[in-house]
């Protein structure tokens, strides 16, 4: 090439690939939650003023519920089951380092001035196995029925508000009864009795999900949309 022609222009690079906002932001908080859930189960919580008790993961599940039910609307069925396997990651990764944790010696200080913490520690965290490993089966059982349910019931009036809270109510309260007889029974069958706590998780997440996750629907779709237009449709 002689020293007058003009050189080739250099390609264009290729651009980077985008992922919404909303979608972004919505991805994280159901990682997190995954991993909360299973910690917060360990308590179980009494329905006053009754004898029934739900375990306290059940606000992080709803929250999975919510969020899974959003993703399906905005951004398709298929995305949202993606998510919901992928979902097994941070669960699995968790579990691993609690495991982790639990192998190593605790510190000099700790086991001198602060057993007490130590032993509440290990109690508790040697304890949820059976919950770590019940979680599993009753989230991917529970959270792809309630995807599947949510979209086969999209109809004429899919896009408006109230039909977006009795498809998120009807696909919440069948998935969550089904995740509560799988999570409760292989979780605590055979520590104690589960008769109360299985009813008072059932009634409990059937009537929230009646009450509540409609409405935690409808925001979350009305604040994902607000993100992605605020992005420019792109996060990153």
């Amino acid at each position: 090439m002689s020293d007058t022609e003009p050189a080739s222009p250099a390609p264009a690079p290729h651009p980077a690939p985008t992922m919404p906002l909303g979608l972004f932001v919505f991805t994280l908080l159901y990682g997190g939650m995954t991993v909360l859930a299973g910690v917060l189960a360990f308590k179980q919580v009494q329905l006053w003023p009754t004898d029934l008790a739900v375990e306290s993961g059940i606000f992080a599940f709803l929250l999975l519920v919510v969020i899974s039910s959003t993703i399906s609307q905005l951004y398709g069925r298929a995305l949202a089951q993606r998510i919901v396997w992928w979902g097994f990651l941070p669960l699995g990764l968790s579990a691993l380092l609690m495991q982790l944790v639990l192998a190593l010696p605790a510190s000099s200080e700790m086991i001198a001035f602060r057993p007490d913490d130590l032993a509440a520690f290990e109690q508790v965290h040697r304890s949820t196995w059976r919950v770590w490993l019940a979680g599993p089966a009753a989230y991917i059982t529970s959270l792809l029925l309630n995807i599947w349910i949510f979209d086969r019931l999209r109809g004429a009036g899919q896009d408006s508000t109230i039909g977006l809270m009795l498809r998120g109510a009807v696909a919440s309260a069948l998935s969550q009864a089904l995740d509560s007889v799988i999570f409760v029974t292989l979780a605590f069958y055979g520590e104690f009795d589960i008769t109360d706590l299985l009813i008072g998780q059932v009634l409990a997440k059937v009537v929230l999900s009646l009450v509540l996750v409609p409405f935690l629907i409808t925001f979350g779709v009305r604040a994902a949309r607000s993100l992605d237009r605020r992005s420019g449709d792109s996060a990153l």
